[in-house]
């Protein structure tokens, strides 16, 4: 028996070979997340990103709360250990949850809170929910809606249909619209998704006695909303911005909310979401609560810690919770103010175009009207990045370059 010559290799293996994945075609980008890996590839000193939906400073940063820096602190410090949480999360977060969605208006003994990785996480595992427990069920969303919402729900084998949400000229909300479909088109026990708040993509949302109309509806219909609490705080303050949730609950005695932490506490990277489920009564919930926690054994088996322990931590604390809503505050002032300031600059450049209805629109995000031949100009042209939909991310714009954006917009209205 002979040994391989000294430095030479061993002998290769044959490998069997396979074209299994061979027909499987490259999926197109995402139409918001592909947006902002073009703005990184891009060159341009003067790019400006108003698509990917982030709050960022006026030097174009996305900061850290310093309620958020004060709490990892306090965190470091008092943390023991990194074991696994248990399936539906930390309990202080939990019931810090329900506290801001639902404040002392019902009984919290009829909630399931269950600690979801991001506001994403929550939509899906409602979606996996309905598809599990409630099937054959629809689910009725607004044109538009977020563009993840239809794939989230298709993906979960359920059927999606569509009401009407906005004026024929996409500036405003066509309530008596949307009632009439929901009224006419659903079939009770049916699910709707709303938005509790800063309606993404429009930043048009009901009033408070919209809500109230929308209640009776859904109480006659036996229809199962589904609300989307993205924004609590960035549309007209923590409480007032629940009212809608709570207006709804007033009258339909079950629902499920999918709430984010990602804007409000500036906690994107972290992925802090929930789902709160609404039930009849407690038996009802603590038996739906199980089943969540099924389907969550199945998936992701337990959220990650850092973020519900810094959402718990500050809202356990009366100095950082107060800290921490005048952070709030501010953001939403500034946003308000750099939509007022979008207007005005508008009206400057003299271009043919009221974009006054902007000032009614609330949150991080406005539909401005301008088309997706608008977009691709602004951005091949300007460097500017909005999503096709003429959706902009308000929160993206700058004091500092708010002129340039006005005249970049101004020239492709123009046709320059």
């Amino acid at each position: 028996m002979t040994s391989p010559a000294s430095g030479s290799s061993a002998p290769a293996h044959s490998v069997a070979s396979t074209n299994r994945f061979s027909h499987i075609a490259t999926a197109p980008p995402d139409p918001i997340l592909g947006l902002g890996e073009a703005f990184n590839a891009d060159p341009n000193p003067e790019k400006m990103n108003l698509s990917v939906g982030v709050y960022q400073d006026s030097s174009g940063k996305t900061p850290i709360l310093p309620s958020v820096k004060a709490a990892e602190a306090k965190l470091l410090a008092d943390e023991k250990s990194k074991g696994y949480l248990s399936i539906d999360g930390l309990p202080d977060y939990r019931a810090a949850v329900a506290q801001m969605v639902f404040g002392n208006s019902l009984d919290h003994k009829r909630l399931g809170v269950v600690q979801t990785p991001g506001g994403t996480g929550a939509v899906r595992l409602a979606a996996d929910f309905l598809a599990d427990q409630l099937s054959p069920i629809r689910v009725w969303m607004s044109v538009p809606t977020w563009a993840n919402h239809q794939s989230i729900f298709n993906a979960a084998g359920l059927t999606t249909e569509n009401y009407r949400y906005l004026t024929v000229d996409k500036t405003r909300l066509d309530f008596s619209a949307m009632c009439d479909d929901l009224r006419t088109k659903t079939t009770p026990g049916d699910a709707v998704l709303l938005h509790a708040c800063c309606h993404n993509p429009t930043g048009v949302d009901p009033t408070a006695d919209d809500w109230k109309v929308l209640a009776e509806l859904f109480a006659e219909r036996r229809l199962m909303p589904v609300i989307d609490f993205a924004y609590q705080g960035f549309g007209d303050g923590i409480e007032a911005d629940a009212i809608g949730v709570r207006t709804m609950l007033s009258r339909v005695s079950e629902a499920i909310i999918c709430t984010s932490f990602s804007k409000n506490f500036g906690l994107y990277s972290e992925r802090v979401g929930s789902l709160v489920l609404v039930a009849a009564g407690a038996e009802s919930a603590a038996a739906s609560h199980s089943q969540l926690k099924r389907l969550v054994r199945s998936n992701y088996s337990n959220p990650p810690r850092h973020g519900g322990a810094i959402v718990a931590t500050i809202l356990a604390d009366p100095a950082l919770t107060t800290q921490w809503r005048g952070e709030v505050d501010e953001m939403r002032r500034r946003i308000t103010k750099l939509r007022s300031d979008f207007v005005e600059g508008m009206v400057r450049t003299g271009v043919d175009r009221d974009f006054s209805f902007l000032l009614d629109q609330k949150g991080m995000f406005s539909f401005s009207g301008l088309t997706a031949m608008h977009a691709d100009e602004l951005r091949y042209k300007h460097g500017i990045y909005i999503v096709g939909s003429g959706r902009i991310n308000v929160a993206g714009m700058s004091e500092a370059r708010m002129n340039h954006l006005c005249q970049a917009v101004a020239s492709v209205l123009r046709g320059d």
